[in-house]
């Protein structure tokens, strides 16, 4: 099965042709034959028995849009006179900006902004250096860091093609938590130089957020700053993940009556994402944690493994299963897929317990193909935005970053985890709660403000707070 189309991959052909009876129907008709979703049409001009219009169009992917186009050029009397990919354009320049709080029309508003007046703010946070989270950007800012070795859907791509991904990322924490992020992308793969880096910069920052980090060195790079900075420094998006996948299945529990401790769960993956996951499902009080990756089931006895694994094999797996990704799924309860490539079809699912769940999170059909599994699993989550129950992080982790910076905590805790898990959950209320609707949607504007809450509070209760927590307001 294809992927349908989707706007992130949308033309806009601009063509001319005769205004005759019939041509728009031809055209329009032709854009669909070959698969194309047209989503609006405009007249850029209209005259002298000619008419130029606009047809936006989704489409699957580069070569779906080239085939639209084409399609579209063989029709006799019409001229293709521009095509633009809407994705470029949007990045065109950027999507992020430096826009200031505060105007500066006057010499009495230059002279405050800046010098003689900011001299005086400056002194103040020499002499009291905490100063600067009320008196700077710091207080709302966090730096999105990555050295584009492991860019989520890329790979290894390096620091200038991540660059757009990490703007995009920051446009989220802005628009869904009011969170100012700025991207941080360096040239170096060194996990000491990564970490060197991020504490050169740390006055900058309320909280860093890590990205697109391979392993192991993303470890690394998070063990070392964390002992020496006193702001967060963590995956935003691994541990969003995680917390995003107990939420989902604290509801699918409800929905299947099971309880969620007695509950087996297969998470494929193993890498940096999965090992997060399965500490944070562990850490919930389910027992039964299998973890795969390409090699198979990660138990005790198998050789080669990094610290990481050794760490998964000794606290998941109890029953010490060995084998393939059948051997794992056999009379589980729940899969987890957080990367690709591990194929799950539905013959694998039917070997699972009653009322199956699947969470397929990689970007793409490389998982599941979700269609094949209706009737077959009870529940099917995906990180696809045409489907139902999009599990995208972006539900959980501009929210924390919120509450971590509204209680200016110095860390992060499992707790904080678990708090932002069951706030999520809960917002879906007895009403709603549906085999398609088992975590709020990405657009629900209470969701950021209520995992703020709940984050600043268990940043409170735990001693991390150096605040009080504000209002989740930038």
């Amino acid at each position: 099965m294809q992927a349908p189309p989707s706007p992130g991959y949308s033309l806009i052909i601009r063509a001319r042709y005769q205004n005759q009876v019939g041509m728009l129907g031809q055209i329009t008709s032709i854009i669909g034959a070959v698969g194309g979703d047209i989503a609006s049409i405009d007249i850029v001009e209209s005259g002298g028995g000619f008419v130029t219009r606009d047809f936006t169009v989704h489409v699957r992917d580069t070569d779906h849009g080239f085939k639209c186009v084409e399609a579209v050029r063989q029709i006799p009397g019409l001229r293709i006179l521009n095509v633009s990919d809407r994705v470029f354009l949007l990045h065109l320049g950027g999507t992020l900006e430096i826009t200031p709080r505060t105007p500066v029309k006057t010499r009495d508003d230059l002279m405050m902004v800046y010098m003689p007046g900011v001299a005086r703010v400056a002194r103040a946070i020499q002499e009291e250096r905490d100063k600067v989270f009320t008196l700077t950007i710091r207080r709302n800012l966090v730096g999105v860091v990555t050295d584009g070795s492991a860019v989520v859907g890329l790979g290894n791509i390096g620091p200038e093609a991540a660059l757009p991904v990490m703007e995009g990322k920051a446009v989220l924490f802005k628009e869904f938590a009011g969170v100012d992020a700025f991207p941080i992308c360096l040239n170096t793969q060194r996990p000491d130089e990564i970490a060197a880096a991020i504490k050169a910069i740390s006055p900058i920052f309320g909280a860093i957020d890590l990205e697109g980090i391979a392993e192991p060195g993303c470890f690394e790079v998070e063990r070392q700053v964390q002992q020496d900075l006193d702001i967060p420094v963590f995956h935003g998006s691994r541990h969003g993940t995680a917390a995003l996948v107990l939420a989902a299945l604290i509801n699918t529990c409800r929905l299947t009556g099971k309880p969620l401790e007695s509950v087996r769960v297969v998470v494929s993956g193993s890498g940096p994402a999965a090992t997060v996951c399965a500490q944070l499902l562990l850490s919930a009080g389910i027992a039964q944690v299998v973890v795969l990756d390409l090699e198979g089931i990660v138990h005790t006895a198998r050789p080669g493994l990094d610290s990481d694994k050794q760490w998964l094999a000794e606290h998941t797996n109890p029953e010490n299963r060995t084998g393939d990704i059948r051997e794992a799924l056999r009379g589980a309860d729940v899969f987890v897929g957080v990367t690709g490539g591990q194929r799950v079809e539905a013959d694998d699912v039917r070997m699972m317990g009653r009322d199956p769940v699947i969470f397929a999170l990689a970007n793409d059909d490389s998982m599941v193909i979700p269609d094949e599994l209706e009737g077959v699993a009870r529940v099917v989550a995906t990180a696809r935005s045409d489907m139902p129950n999009q599990m995208n992080n972006v539900i959980c982790v501009p929210g924390f970053f919120r509450g971590l910076l509204d209680a200016r905590a110095r860390g992060i805790t499992t707790g904080m985890e678990l708090a932002a898990a069951r706030t999520i959950a809960d917002l879906v209320d007895e009403h709603e709660l549906h085999e398609e609707y088992i975590v709020p949607s990405v657009f629900d504007k209470r969701v950021g403000a209520a995992v703020a809450r709940a984050v600043a509070s268990e940043a409170e209760g735990a001693g991390l707070a150096q605040q009080p927590a504000r209002p989740s307001q930038p």
